[in-house]
C-alpha cells in the first residue's frame, strides 16, 4: 500500500459508498482522539488504500466542511452523520491548483446517500438534502466560510494564532503549506547503490525522478536523496523489498548526516538512537557508517518496526525498550560517542503528511511535551563522552520545542556544552524557499518542518 495521499484510482476501485463509510468511521475516530494509523490498521485491506486517500482529503479540509455544515445544518447532527456529512462536504470542496476532483458530483452524493442507508437509514434523506444545497448554493458557502480561521486555514484557532505569533511573516503560507500534498521522497541505501544510478534505473523503466538539489545546484543528503515526479506504492519501487531504497523526507534525512559529517569517532562507535521508532533515522545511521549502535524506544509495539526495517536493509543494531529520561533502567554504563535525540513532539513539521495531527493535538500538549523534551536532554546529555555529540531533532516548527528549548538546555548546562555552527540548521520550514534546502518558485516544498541543534560537550581537560 502507498502511504502517499492520492486521490485513488476509481478504476477497479471498491464501491465508493463502502470506501465513504470507512472514511466517515476514520473522521469520527479522529475527533474522538485516535489516530488515523491506528484507525486505517483496522480498516479492511481491500479498502484500506481508498479509505486512506479519502481520509486524508477530508482531514486537510475537515475545518472548511465543518463551517459549511453548521450553515447547512446548525443543530450538530448526531457524530456518525455529521462525520458522513462532513466527509462528503470536504470531498465536494473546490482546492484550487488539484485538477478535477476523482468522482462526479452526483456520484459522490448518490454514493454518501448510500452509505447513509447502510449506517444510519433515518439520515439519509437528510444527508441528501444537505449535499444537493451546498452543490446550490457552492459559491456562496465558500466564501463565507473562508471569512472565519477555521474554514480558511483548517487548522484549529488556537493552532492557527501560535503559528502567527511564532512566525509572522510566514504563518499564512506555513498553514497553507500543511494542505498541500507533499512530495514522496526516498533514501537510496549508501551500501547498495547512488542516488544517480537509482534515478537512471527509475528512467528505465518509466518513472520520472530526480536527486534532490540545493539552490547552488549541488546534491543534498550526499547524492543519495531522490523525489519521485509521482508517488507510488512501495511495492513499485525497484529494489525496496532487497534494501536497496526506503521511503523517507528530506529534511529526516539530514539527520543522520548532521551527527556523522565531520565527527572524529573512534572505529565502531557507540551510537545511542533515543526515540528510535520507527527506525528510519536509525537505519540511515548504519547505513552512513559501521557503528555500535544502540536503537532505544519506549514503545516495545513501535521498536518492533525498527526491527522490521533493519531487517529489511540487512541491518544489525541493539535494540532496547526504555524511557530515555530513567538511564538507570537500561544504560550499562559506558559513554556514549554520538548521541541522537529525535524528541516526542506536537509533529507540527509534518501535517501535511499526517493531516490528522492537527486535530488530535490541544494547546497544553506544547508545553508538556516541551517538559518531555527537556527532561530527555537533561537525562541523556550525562551519558555523552567528553567532545562527543548529541544531535537535537524534532519534526516540529514551533519554537517552543526547538530554538527556545535549546536555548533554556545550554542555559542550565555548564559551559561544557557548546552549540555547533553552523552546522546546526535551526528550525528547517516546510515551504518551498526554505534556505538552503530548494530553489525558490517550487509549488511544493520538497521538506517538511524539522528542527535540528548539534551540540558537541568540551573533551576534559
Amino acid at each position: 500500500m502507498s502511504l502517499h495521499p492520492n486521490p485513488p484510482n476509481t478504476q477497479g476501485s471498491p464501491p465508493l459508498a463502502r470506501l465513504l463509510e470507512h472514511t466517515a468511521d476514520a473522521v469520527q475516530a479522529v475527533r474522538g482522539g485516535k489516530s488515523l494509523t491506528d484507525v486505517l490498521t483496522r480498516c479492511p485491506a481491500d479498502l484500506r488504500p481508498g479509505v486512506q486517500s479519502l481520509s486524508f482529503h477530508t482531514l486537510r479540509w475537515l475545518g472548511s466542511a465543518t463551517e459549511v455544515r453548521a450553515k447547512l445544518a446548525p443543530k450538530t447532527p448526531p457524530p456518525a452523520v455529521d462525520a458522513l456529512l462532513v466527509t462528503a462536504l470536504a470531498l465536494l470542496w473546490p482546492v484550487e491548483g488539484e485538477g478535477p476532483p476523482p468522482y462526479a458530483e452526483h456520484t459522490l452524493v448518490d454514493q454518501a446517500v448510500s452509505a447513509a442507508r447502510v449506517r444510519i437509514p433515518a439520515a439519509a434523506n437528510f444527508i441528501n438534502a444537505v449535499l444537493r444545497r451546498f452543490l446550490r448554493e457552492r459559491e456562496a458557502l465558500v466564501v463565507a466560510a473562508r471569512h472565519s480561521p477555521l474554514g480558511a486555514y483548517n487548522h484549529p484557532l488556537w493552532w492557527v494564532e501560535r503559528v502567527r505569533h511564532d512566525w509572522p511573516q510566514h504563518w499564512q503560507a506555513l498553514l497553507a503549506s500543511a494542505n498541500q500534498r507533499p512530495p514522496m521522497t526516498l533514501r537510496v541505501n549508501a551500501r547498495r547503490g547512488t542516488g544517480e544510478c537509482y534515478v537512471r534505473g527509475l528512467a528505465a523503466l518509466g518513472r520520472a525522478a530526480t536527486l534532490l538539489d540545493d539552490p547552488e545546484g549541488t546534491t543534498l543528503g550526499g547524492g543519495q536523496t531522490v523525489v519521485l515526479a509521482q508517488p507510488c506504492a512501495v511495492q513499485q519501487l525497484p529494489g525496496f523489498a532487497e534494501g536497496e531504497v526506503s521511503v523517507q523526507d528530506a529534511a529526516a534525512q539530514r539527520a543522520a548526516r548532521l551527527l556523522l559529517d565531520g565527527a572524529v569517532l573512534p572505529p565502531r562507535a557507540r551510537v545511542l538512537d533515543a526515540c528510535a521508532a520507527p527506525g528510519g533515522k536509525t537505519a540511515h545511521l548504519l547505513e552512513l557508517a559501521d557503528l555500535d549502535l544502540l536503537a532505544l524506544d519506549s514503545d516495545p509495539v513501535r521498536l518492533a518496526r525498527v526491527q522490521d526495517n533493519l531487517n529489511r536493509l540487512r541491518l544489525n543494531a541493539d535494540l532496547r525498550a526504555g524511557d530515555g529520561r530513567q538511564p538507570q533502567t537500561w544504560w550499562d554504563g559506558r559513554p556514549f560517542d554520538a548521541i541522537l535525540l529525535d524528541a516526542p513532539c506536537t509533529a507540527s513539521g509534518i501535517v501535511r503528511r499526517h493531516p490528522d495531527v492537527r486535530w488530535l493535538r490541544r494547546p497544553d500538549d506544547v508545553q508538556a511535551l516541551s517538559r518531555i523534551q527537556a527532561e530527555l536532554l537533561d537525562a541523556l546529555w550525562p551519558l555523552l563522552a567528553p567532545g562527543g555529540r548529541l544531535l537535537y531533532a524534532t519534526c516540529s516548527i514551533f519554537p517552543a520545542e526547538g530554538r527556545q528549548q535549546i536555548d533554556a538546555f545550554l542555559q542550565r548546562q555548564p559551559p561544557g556544552a557548546a552549540l555547533l555552527q553552523p552546522q546546526s540548521p535551526g528550525h528547517l520550514l516546510p515551504l518551498p524557499d526554505n534556505a538552503g534546502i530548494g530553489p525558490a518558485g517550487r509549488s511544493v516544498a520538497l521538506q517538511d518542518g524539522f528542527f535540528y541543534a548539534l551540540i558537541q560537550k568540551a573533551r576534559s581537560p
